[in-house]
């Protein structure tokens, strides 16, 4: 795996779970609450690290054999649980796993560690199944769930496990972050831009790449909403390539043109029959606008589902021409 540098921003979690951890109050739950991209994963490898260090009184070393042997994920007392690659949910047979590998005797007579990104992932079974290792835990085992919406756990898992809240970075550490991560002049401002504050998934993604398809797809959002575009092309175009990145540049702008015309005061409440949309009205629909971004959203939600996604990408487009 790779080694990212100590995002800073995470120094204040970081002093809150080793304090803990060395007054013997560490929890036998931690729920990382994180924005997303702020590190969670990061952050629930180094509290693996802490209680699975070698050198207890400056725990984690980060360069002691069993350090080094998490950050690779080969730790025999670590065990990582995530959806499978042809999923995006975290199913029972995972969790009966991890249930049964953390019963066992630890092999370094200490800590047994659990982490489960993303947590917010589980489906209903899978819960189930984990609430009862939350509720009768073996000794020194240490369960890490990380998910940036926790409102989907249920409130029977929430309750078992301390949260710890990670912040989105300003802007500033990000872009600082960001150029100690990732050597070389790339363009990182116009990928947050697109990104937010999310400087994790923007280090493990070209930023090249990213901030060319953002280009791109502002462009051809531009385009339809002026009517001079196809949308059956443009959608069979965004179906082909990027288009979970594509989608949340479709976002970005249906929000910006929002708040943009909030702030000029362009924004009506009622419904109109006309396009709400078009370059040439100076009043758009509210409603309208707002429920083509929940459209929008719930395609992003659907990625995994499987769908005409270039018949639903059309249905979006024409939705945006005059």
């Amino acid at each position: 795996m790779r080694s990212w540098p100590v995002p800073p921003w995470t120094q204040e979690p970081r002093a809150q779970l080793q304090a803990a951890h060395r007054s013997g109050r560490l929890p036998h739950a931690l729920l990382i609450h994180e924005a997303a991209g702020a590190g969670g994963e990061w952050l629930a490898y180094w509290c693996a690290q802490l209680v699975l260090c070698e050198h207890a009184e400056r725990a984690p070393c980060g360069t002691c054999t069993g350090c080094r042997r998490v950050l690779s994920r080969a730790h025999p007392d670590l065990l990582c649980i995530a959806p499978e690659e042809d999923s995006r949910q975290i199913r029972i047979e995972a969790v009966r796993e991890l249930a049964a590998e953390l019963a066992l005797t630890s092999h370094g007579g200490g800590y047994k560690v659990g982490v489960l990104v993303p947590a917010d992932a589980l489906n209903r079974f899978a819960a189930n199944a984990l609430l009862k290792t939350l509720e009768e835990p073996p000794a020194r085992t240490l369960l890490v769930l990380v998910a940036t919406q926790p409102s989907r756990l249920p409130p029977t898992i929430l309750s078992r496990c301390q949260r710890l809240r990670l912040r989105a970075p300003s802007r500033a550490a990000a872009l600082a972050w960001l150029g100690a991560a990732r050597a070389g002049d790339h363009p990182w401002e116009p990928v947050l831009d697109e990104l937010g504050n999310a400087p994790f998934v923007a280090a493990a993604a070209e930023p090249e790449a990213v901030a060319a398809a953002a280009r791109e797809s502002r462009a051809d959002l531009k385009e339809l909403s002026a009517g001079s575009a196809d949308p059956p092309a443009t959608a069979e175009r965004w179906a082909r390539t990027e288009l979970p990145l594509r989608l949340q540049c479709f976002e970005n702008w249906l929000t910006e043109r929002i708040l943009g015309m909030e702030r000029e005061g362009a924004l009506m409440a009622e419904v109109r029959a006309g396009p709400y949309l078009s370059s040439r009205a100076p009043v758009l629909n509210i409603r309208g606008l707002f429920r083509l971004l929940d459209a929008v959203r719930e395609l992003r939600a659907t990625l995994d589902v499987p769908l005409n996604r270039g018949v639903a990408l059309e249905d979006l487009f024409r939705r945006l021409a005059p």
